[in-house]
């Protein structure tokens, strides 16, 4: 079993869906791969997944239910992703509970427990709005106060699983002249409304997912009692925003589970094609390109685990770390999606390759996951906002209460170590504290320099790892020193140039996020994670943002990360810092088998 506990449902999930390129499994890529040819919603899946009771993983166990830690939870949506983004997205809609969780009444929250757990219920999300996109505080719906509720009046668009859910969170306006609080927020029960006043409109048909419930919902005169509005009139836009920074963060898992597959099939394949006497993995070009994915895995690996685990050991500094994983995780996947595409060549675009078209499956749906529940311009843009008070706090605070801040990132980092419970009220619109991993470069230094004197690791390797994250160091320190000399201020337009230090401040994070995970890790990770050579490569790789290869240390050779890719993938490992067990394949020895048995030999 696996010594991490936040790991046992996501194991035990993969070895009762069994193995995806089966068939006659339910989220089999077969299947799952005839129901986007027919456009369908996976409702037998979804039924599979109620039966197995994953929804009590949604619902914290002081409301009834089995959700305890957020590194638990990404690691199962993983799970799904893997096999489905279009089942996980739809499953995961359910997660949108934690806006009544944080802010609903006790009768609101056994409510909802009770419509997840008995009845098998799902909930949506109603917040944008055809005309306005992503600016919330237009909305055109109007919730108008009458005796004993509101009158809902107005249309939101696009919504996914507007039809097929029982709850949908609702953002209306209820005083036109409150400004940022004007705004309130609805748990709207469609069981207890008049279904006379209200409309699913028509299905969307998209790019990727298509089997999924896209549509909208549009309310006329439609009363809803006092009793469905979540926490008071007017803080709507406040708890939206706050939803959105758990939301954002979890989005990753999604691209996550998109990339393991996207490599794992064209690894498959890169192993059993023969080219010039030799696998297609055997050439340089490819395996490079398939390695430094591997790299990328592992990088967003340590950047999504951390911010999973943030949650519950520093809530305050959320704002910071959910808006920099949603930018920088999801879209450094799409590229790894892209990037290993060229060596499945043109095979990639044929939609019956490889295992039923898994592959141009999960380049079309994954596509979605930077653009959801906030655009990567939305999210840079609610991190730059940030920045200015960041690096005054960076600098206010170097050198103090060094213990405190050694402790809450051990607590963070260290995946052995018990969490505190989530508490949502500690979350804030933004970061005042600082950002405890940039904030402690220092420390991090000091620590692998302490290191010098371990006789089990290689010197070499750990001195670039030093050299590297001194560059690491340095480079935010330039960063601060532009923030701090640039003429920002506060607004939508920004330039560009800002965006670019926002962009550049994720991939800073994504470094330390790294470097922590491995100094805290390294004693119970395995190996090949302690050896180092990966987090070296994956330094060098990051601050290629920065500096010309020219600049940095000559690149270490790479042949234990690939035998590594090789290794997690001939036992049917997930790519990952905690290479979880995957289901077993049933069928027999294949040549694909034995040649992936005379990589490991070679």
């Amino acid at each position: 079993m696996q010594p991490l506990k936040q790991y046992w449902i996501a194991e035990a999930l993969e070895k009762d869906l069994g193995d995806p390129t089966n068939p006659n499994n339910v989220m089999s890529f077969k299947q799952v791969i005839d129901l986007d040819e027919r456009e369908e919603f996976p409702h037998e899946i979804i039924d599979w997944l109620y039966n197995w009771k994953l929804q009590h993983y949604y619902i914290p166990t002081e409301c009834g239910g089995e959700f305890t830690s957020f590194d638990e939870f990404i690691a199962f949506v993983r799970v799904l992703s893997r096999r489905d983004q279009t089942s996980a997205i739809a499953f995961t809609t359910m997660f949108w509970s934690y806006l009544t969780w944080m802010a609903g009444t006790d009768e609101q929250k056994r409510t909802l427990s009770s419509f997840m757990k008995d009845a098998n219920g799902a909930m949506c999300l109603a917040y944008s709005e055809k005309a306005h996109g992503s600016d919330l505080l237009a909305s055109d719906v109007r919730a108008t106060k009458v005796p004993g509720g509101y009158i809902l009046n107005g249309e939101k668009w696009p919504i996914n699983r507007a039809t097929i859910s029982g709850v949908t969170f609702v953002l209306a306006k209820t005083d036109e002249a409150g400004g940022a609080r004007s705004l309130s927020l609805f748990m709207v029960e469609k069981s207890k409304i008049d279904p006379a006043n209200y409309t699913h409109l028509p299905k969307i048909y998209t790019h990727g997912i298509r089997g999924s419930d896209m549509s909208g919902i549009r309310f006329e005169n439609c009363f809803v009692p006092e009793s469905m509005r979540l926490g008071a009139e007017g803080v709507g836009l406040e708890l939206a925003l706050k939803g959105f920074q758990i939301t954002r963060a979890l989005c990753a898992a999604f691209s996550q589970g998109a990339a393991d597959t996207a490599l794992r099939t064209t690894l498959k394949f890169a192993l059993g094609r023969q080219l010039y006497g030799k696998t297609v993995f055997d050439m340089p070009q490819p395996k490079r390109t398939l390695t430094d994915a591997f790299l990328d895995i592992l990088i967003c690996d340590c950047a999504t685990i951390g911010v999973a685990r943030g949650f519950n050991t520093m809530p305050e500094q959320i704002s910071v770390w959910s808006a920099v994983v949603k930018y920088f995780v999801t879209t450094t996947l799409e590229t790894v999606v892209q990037n290993v595409s060229v060596v499945l060549g043109s095979r990639f675009y044929m939609r019956e390759e490889h295992d039923w078209g898994i592959f141009q499956k999960v380049l079309r749906d994954n596509a979605i996951i930077s653009m959801f529940d906030g655009s990567t311009v939305v999210n840079l843009h609610a991190l730059l906002l940030q920045l200015r008070q960041l690096t005054k706090s960076r600098a206010r605070n170097a050198g103090r209460n060094q213990d405190t801040l050694q402790a809450r990132l051990l607590a963070t980092f260290d995946l052995t170590q018990s969490l505190p419970a989530f508490d949502g009220k500690k979350l804030e619109l933004v970061n005042r504290g600082g950002d405890d991993v940039l904030q402690g470069l220092e420390l991090a230094l000091t620590s692998l320099s302490d290191l010098k004197t371990d006789s089990n690791l290689n010197s070499e390797v750990l001195q670039q790892i030093i050299q590297l994250t001194q560059m690491v160091q340095e480079e935010l320190k330039t960063l601060d020193h532009q923030i701090t000399e640039s003429t920002f201020q506060f607004g939508h337009e920004q330039a560009p140039e800002v965006f670019d230090i926002a962009k550049q401040y994720c991939v800073l994070h994504a470094a330390a996020s790294c470097v922590y995970m491995w100094l805290y890790n390294r004693h119970h990770l395995g190996d090949f994670f302690a050896s180092g050579e990966w987090l070296a490569l994956s330094l060098r790789k990051l601050l290629l943002t920065f500096r010309p290869a020219k600049a940095l240390p000559a690149r270490l050779g790479d042949e234990a990360v690939s035998q590594e890719l090789v290794r997690l993938y001939s036992h049917n490992r997930m790519f990952s810092i905690v290479p979880f067990q995957l289901a077993q394949p049933q069928q027999q020895e294949t040549t694909t088998d034995a040649t992936q048995r005379l990589q490991l030999q070679a």
